[in-house]
């Protein structure tokens, strides 16, 4: 037993509030070990989600494009790696996202423009209902090829996060380039163009997108 005068008060320490105290800082370096790295991880995860995913560069750009297998509307399936050497257009979109819409005529039109230059179009829907989509395709008569990716399990591959959202894949299956957002007929012919000649841009481009979040 142990005596020490804290505050004018005379304390008194026993063997048993001593083991007590060694248990109990025991504890609490256990505590720190086991939940500490799991607290920091989910700190970190909580300011990420604060960060607008369009500041986060993407690491997809002169890697190879993920391979896939996608069920077309019309029943037929297509496989990514089937496409090798030739330049490919993926876009995810969604029927209920307005900015989808308001790229869907211009990327029809590129399609038929580059169809018959070794570009082939692929259209990715996810998020979406079946009849919705299919209304979608019918109302602005899109051509290419174009299918749900069902759970957006592709989706996930890619890192998809807003709508629409675009990569350019050249004859080497490298993605060449990647976009945000609504695209207007002269980005897409300059991204094809450098695609076709396999230069592979130095940052992603962007403009008004919906998220998917």
């Amino acid at each position: 037993m142990t005596r020490a005068e804290i505050g004018g008060v005379e304390q008194v320490e026993t063997p048993t509030t001593a083991g007590a105290r060694r248990v109990g800082r025991r504890r609490l370096f256990v505590a720190v070990a086991i939940f500490g790295p799991a607290l920091l991880i989910l700190g970190l995860l909580a300011y990420g989600f604060t960060i607008e995913p369009k500041y986060i560069e993407t690491p997809f750009i002169g890697k190879p494009a993920q391979p896939f297998t996608l069920t077309l509307f019309d029943g037929s399936t297509l496989r990514l790696e089937d496409l090798r050497g030739t330049v490919v257009f993926l876009n995810f979109w969604a029927s209920w996202c307005p900015p989808c819409r308001a790229e869907a005529r211009a990327l029809e039109a590129a399609w038929r423009q580059y169809k018959d230059r070794g570009v082939v179009f692929v259209g990715l829907n996810i998020q979406d209902k079946e009849p919705d989509a299919r209304a979608f395709v019918e109302e602005f008569g899109i051509t290419y090829p174009t299918g749900i990716d069902i759970g957006a399990r592709i989706a996930v591959d890619y890192g998809v996060w807003g709508l629409p959202e675009a990569f350019f894949i050249d004859r080497d299956g490298r993605i060449t380039y990647k976009h945000v957002g609504a695209l207007g007929v002269a980005t897409v012919t300059a991204k094809l163009d450098e695609a076709l000649r396999g230069i592979v841009s130095v940052s992603e481009g962007s403009g008004e997108y919906q998220s998917t979040r």
